[in-house]
């Protein structure tokens, strides 16, 4: 019999921690989003639930009812976003992907070519967004935008974000290394903790940030500061180096040491304008 209790026992175990799992997973999933108020409205629609039912209540607890009847169907339009980010998070996976040495070079030169116009779009004040795709595809965010499929280059990209450029508003989109569209819409981010001054390009960055894994650089018009947002945190780097080391570590890719002394990131503040 002890063998028996003792595997049992295991099993138990690795139940409880599957399940303390998936539930951490979940709260951090809705962790300062609308989806902690929805779920504390269903908190209090159980309760009404169960106090209809105790007092005898018939109308109440026939409304209640059949709310619960269609409450999965409920669920799911409720917590689209967060399901939709959830399961692609879940689909992404880092173990096969292959590089080769060109495709490593070719990688390594367009960092360097989106680190070059971030640097002269910060220093001339002009606001800039550039979203870098990774192993989520973008494929229905790039369709919004206009297609144009040109190679990347640090020229290219300043052009596309002056002032006088029909197309500097939106967002400019790096994919299978190139220039896939710009002009893009981003969705805004939905976290209620932001500061009221951050501006539309920081919030669209954030957004597209917290739905995918895609890498996007936002240049401030109004500071020149330059920063990153991925996977729903907004970092702002100090210089040129500390940029591309960021990139060549979100890409996998060699990036020369920074000095001891100099930190790398400093956490997003509120007063982040656009």
């Amino acid at each position: 019999m002890w063998p028996a209790l003792q595997a049992f026992r295991v099993r138990d175990a690795i139940d409880i921690i599957l399940v303390a799992l998936v539930l951490y997973r979940v709260f951090v999933m809705f962790k300062e989003t609308r989806a902690v108020q929805i779920l504390l409205g269903l908190a209090a629609l159980m309760a009404a639930s169960f106090l209809a039912h105790r007092f005898e209540l018939y109308g109440t607890s026939w409304i209640l009812d059949n709310f619960w009847s269609f409450w999965v169907l409920a669920l799911i339009v409720l917590f689209q976003p967060e399901l939709r980010r959830g399961l692609a998070q879940i689909g992404q996976n880092p173990f096969f992907r292959v590089v080769t040495r060109a495709g490593r070079e070719q990688q390594s030169h367009l960092l360097d070519e989106v680190v070059k116009a971030a640097q002269s779009l910060a220093r001339k004040r002009i606001g800039g967004l550039v979203v870098l795709e990774r192993a989520t595809g973008l494929r229905n965010f790039v369709e919004l935008g206009v297609p144009l499929d040109a190679l990347v280059s640090a020229d290219l990209l300043e052009s596309l974000f002056l002032p006088y450029s029909p197309l500097h508003d939106g967002a400019v989109f790096i994919r299978g290394g190139r220039i896939a569209a710009a002009g893009g819409f981003l969705p805004l981010s939905r976290n209620v903790q932001l500061g009221r001054a951050m501006g539309t390009r920081h919030r669209a960055a954030l957004g597209l940030s917290e739905e995918t894994d895609a890498v996007v650089l936002v240049v401030s018009e109004e500071s020149g500061r330059i920063s990153l947002a991925v996977e729903g945190r907004m970092e702002s780097p100090l210089d040129s180096d500390a940029l591309r080391r960021r990139l060549a570590e979100f890409f996998s890719l060699d990036a020369p040491p920074l000095p001891a002394d100099q930190p790398w990131w400093e956490p997003a503040r509120g007063w982040l304008r656009k």
